[in-house]
């Protein structure tokens, strides 16, 4: 059973910085590329960034480039996302994806205000 399990969310204010974890279990990890996405209050889902399986290449969405970097360890399982120059706009749920099967974790919140 595919698992994923996100962390590390919490309130930030503008311009802070935040790390999210995704642990994942259930298949094998270091053979999937990943994605984050997101949910922001009232809107659909959003990709946020993509990382292959060996974590050589990386994409992200314009309205993150140059902020968030998505990283992984496939030795433990676990996929990142480092968010810096955290906006208002960034406020979401945000999930570690499966894009293989669709599946997602049940997302942690990300809440930038002052």
């Amino acid at each position: 059973e595919v698992q994923l399990v996100e962390s590390g969310g919490g309130l930030v204010q503008p311009g802070g910085s935040l790390r999210l974890s995704c642990a994942a279990s259930g298949f094998f990890f270091s053979s999937n590329a990943m994605n984050w996405v997101r949910q922001a209050p009232g809107k659909g889902l959003e990709w946020v960034s993509n990382i292959n399986s060996g974590g050589g290449s990386t994409e992200y969405a314009d309205s993150v480039k140059g902020r968030f970097t998505i990283s992984r360890d496939n030795a433990k399982n676990m996929l990142y996302l480092q968010m810096n120059s955290l906006k208002p706009e960034d406020t979401a749920v945000y999930y570690c994806e499966r894009p293989r099967s669709g599946s997602r974790g049940q997302g942690t919140q990300v809440t930038v205000s002052s």
